[in-house]
């Protein structure tokens, strides 16, 4: 039994002559029970808006419209695949509004009503770009309750990655200075047409109300970038980018100045951008 009555997606490709391009980072989902599935990730999605990003043929749209979802707005901006989603927004009335957009260029709030949920098998070639502008709009909280996303493992790991593992980074101070975040499943090669050469995983990452420690969001990403950018070093070199004396804003901040990078909670991270802003 399908989760829908719609046609299987392979018959769908063939139909519409759909052949997926690197080009564009598209590695499609066929599975239905599979993509059903990964929509589930996000929790209870009626009552929302789900915000969709390169749906390609379908396969997770139909799955976040038979789990419930209030409305999908999808972006997709390979033309190839608007017959096929034109199909499955004729089979769901007023619950799906697909516009051809490239996800960089287009501003969601204009075509989305609260409560929103980001539910994507992101483009790889995309994909980390959009989270991290997902993660530092101008002001907090953002347009998103949660994010629920397709990556490559690696990158799910520096996610979701904490101090001490050699996956900590830029990537995950930026999610979790104000998020929650954990990897929901993970999804093997051979689910995707094609197969990609690496594993992929689903990030589930909710918004805080708040940061978990204050800091001027500017200030921290530019101290998280030049510890990160010389991570082999000791702050007290790596920092001189930021800071002509080092280890004064160390020092202020309770930080030895011998210190690496991925040592560094956020919480001191947050405490070397405030010693910053204070000197």
């Amino acid at each position: 039994m399908g989760i829908d009555n719609l046609p299987p997606l392979r018959d769908v490709l063939d139909r519409h002559d759909l052949q997926a391009r690197k080009s564009l980072g598209q590695n499609f989902l066929l599975d239905l029970n599979l993509t059903a599935k990964i929509a589930r990730q996000a929790g209870d999605l009626s009552g929302h808006d789900i915000l969709e990003i390169g749906p390609g043929p379908g396969g997770l749209t139909r799955g976040l419209l038979a789990e419930g979802a209030r409305r999908v707005v999808a972006l997709e901006k390979d033309h190839r695949c608007m017959a096929a989603l034109a199909e499955i927004a004729d089979a769901n009335p007023g619950r799906l509004h697909v516009a051809e957009a490239d996800a960089l260029d287009f501003d969601p709030a204009s075509v989305l009503n609260a409560p929103v949920k980001v539910v994507a098998n992101l483009p790889y070639n995309v994909g980390t770009e959009l989270l991290i502008r997902w993660l530092t709009p101008a002001n907090w909280p953002p347009f998103w309750d949660s994010l629920t996303l397709m990556f490559q493992r690696e990158v799910a790991q520096r996610i979701v990655a904490e101090p001490g593992d050699k996956h900590y980074g830029r990537l995950a101070i930026l999610a979790n200075w104000r998020c929650d975040t954990y990897i929901a499943m993970g999804v093997p090669p051979e689910a995707f047409t094609p197969a990609p050469k690496v594993h992929s995983a689903v990030v589930h990452v909710t918004a805080l109300p708040k940061p978990r420690y204050p800091a001027n969001q500017k200030t921290l990403e530019r101290v998280v970038g030049a510890a990160f950018n010389q991570r082999r070093k000791m702050l007290r070199s790596s920092l001189k980018q930021v800071h002509p004396n080092p280890e004064e804003i160390l020092e202020i901040a309770g930080i030895k100045p011998t210190s690496r990078a991925e040592e560094i909670s956020i919480e001191g991270f947050c405490a070397l951008a405030q010693a910053l802003d204070a000197k």
